[in-house]
């Protein structure tokens, strides 16, 4: 689904003339400039860029985890703040930070308790989020009784407990070994298909960024700036043969290109 074709208040994130400047005792430091995005209700986009570029300042800006310096953020046409308090947005991190004491049910719930949800209504959601995340097995179990996959599968059903239209993710899959990482990556095409929900997700990987996107923003070190946005364009279904197509490898060669194309760019403007 490509923005430039969606209606204004279809949009699930639009960003213009973003900056954001974090002053220090020394000197500022400027984290984003000028960024513009658009993602589409629905469409799956994955930041990536060298370390410190501000991908996941980006993100918690988005999130109302912080407020920009200059220009305008909003989300389902509302301001970030609004989205928030209106619950329009899930969030994930690399930690499931899942609460110990907690079950896997307890876990889930959490957002729904806040908002004063009642038990039944409750208690239906969360078996219907486990069943989605594959763990309807394990919904009694403490989180260290859980591997760090199905934790960061908690996690997930965690953030979509509220229904949200949009579902930011910061390097949810980054602490994983190879094989749970790909394995999740699928679990999250699907569930992102089967909820419909937006999602925006930060990551180092190239290959998982290609797996996961209708697009890929590509990021210039700090202060970090889109350079390039490349579309995907592949199949809907993301199965494991996926990995293994010429199409894919393809896409994967075109976001290295990208980004070492912005790193070699920066480099020759000092």
């Amino acid at each position: 689904m490509s923005p430039e074709t969606t209606a204004p208040d279809s949009l699930a994130v639009q960003a213009r003339g973003i900056g954001k400047v974090f002053p220090t005792a020394s000197a500022d430091v400027t984290a984003l400039t000028d960024v513009d995005l658009e993602v589409a209700a629905g469409e799956f986009v994955s930041l990536i860029g060298p370390s410190g570029c501000g991908k996941s300042t980006l993100l918690r800006l988005i999130a109302d985890l912080d407020v920009a310096t200059t220009g305008e953020l909003q989300i389902f046409g509302k301001p970030a703040h609004q989205a928030r308090v209106d619950q329009d947005y899930g969030i994930a991190f690399q930690q499931a930070g899942l609460l110990p004491w907690r079950t896997v049910a307890g876990n889930i719930a959490l957002p729904l308790e806040l908002h004063g949800t009642v038990k039944s209504s409750r208690d239906a959601r969360v078996r219907e989020l486990a069943d989605l995340v594959g763990l309807s097995d394990f919904i009694d179990r403490y989180p260290d009784q859980l591997s760090g996959g199905m934790q960061q599968r908690v996690a997930i059903a965690r953030a979509l407990a509220a229904r949200p239209k949009l579902l930011l993710m910061d390097e949810p899959f980054g602490a994983l070994d190879e094989m749970t990482r790909e394995y999740l990556q699928s679990e999250l095409t699907r569930i992102a298909g089967e909820t419909g929900a937006a999602v925006v997700f930060v990551t180092h990987s190239i290959p998982e960024a290609v797996f996961l996107s209708d697009r890929v923003v590509v990021m210039s070190p700090r202060p970090g700036r889109i350079t390039e946005i490349v579309p995907i364009g592949l199949d809907s279904t993301r199965g494991e043969d996926l990995r293994e197509s010429p199409a894919y490898f393809e896409r994967v060669t075109a976001v290295r290109e990208a980004l070492h194309g912005a790193k070699v760019e920066r480099a020759n403007e000092r």
